[in-house]
């Protein structure tokens, strides 16, 4: 039960929120939908393959959200901490049965992603048939670039979508080598979830992705949106 005047019994944690390009109010962030295996040479280098049927998701919480340029320690529980370069698309409308012909309607914009990943805590949870939450879904693991609004990015096409760390490029595709469409997420989505503003999806991440290391400085490109870039730091000790 929610009230605008209610009592807590402790202050409620900040609203989780995006920059806009050109704004100065920003995005408040509901929830983060990543899209899994979206890229067919991902999913190849992962050992596995497309679900042509229908695309799968896994959830972040709202509170990864971190923005780029920011520094982070190395996650608790993991030595193979990866790297995912994606591209994120931001919700501005409610959506519920959206057909895809309609549905980039509620897009209001669109950013450069990091989906960082405990890879051994994630091949752990699938040899066992486990949910992936404990290798996706921690602190820090969702870091964004600031939006551009959708019109003023234009049509989603062949754009370039790469990543380097130190400098050396590991990851390089186009958004148009996306298994599903935006829009075909967009109402994939709304059949299963009341979309809101402030949703992300995080539309998945093509191969090249790898471990990085404390000292690392990671850049991740899309043609057409700032860059987002993360630093890693030395392995927090309390």
């Amino acid at each position: 039960m929610t009230s605008a005047s209610a009592d807590f019994l402790f202050p409620p944690r900040p609203t989780p929120s995006v920059a806009v390009v050109g704004e100065t109010a920003r995005f408040p962030v509901g929830r983060i939908f990543c899209v899994g295996r979206n890229y067919a040479d991902h999913a190849k280098e992962m050992g596995a393959e497309v679900d042509r049927e229908a695309p799968f998701y896994f959830l972040k919480d709202a509170g990864s959200i971190t923005a780029s340029g920011a520094t982070v320690p190395y996650p608790q529980a993991t030595s193979d901490f990866h790297h995912e370069m994606e591209f994120v698309v931001a919700i501005g409308a409610e959506a519920f049965d959206v057909p895809a012909e309609r549905a980039m309607a509620v897009v209001f914009g669109y950013a450069a992603g990091l989906d960082m990943t405990r890879r051994d805590l994630q091949a752990k949870a699938k040899a066992k048939g486990r949910p992936w939450d404990l290798a996706k879904n921690f602190e820090m693991a969702a870091v964004i670039a600031p939006i551009v609004r959708a019109a003023d990015f234009g049509p989603i096409g062949s754009q370039r979508i790469g990543l380097a760390v130190d400098g050396v490029l590991r990851q390089d595709s186009r958004l148009d080598e996306m298994v599903w469409s935006v829009p075909e997420l967009i109402s994939h989505l709304s059949r299963h979830y009341r979309r809101g503003a402030g949703d992300l999806i995080y539309t998945g991440t093509p191969a090249g992705v790898g471990a990085v290391v404390p000292g690392n400085r990671i850049v991740g490109t899309i043609d057409g949106l700032p860059s987002v870039e993360l630093r890693i730091g030395p392995a927090a000790t309390a």
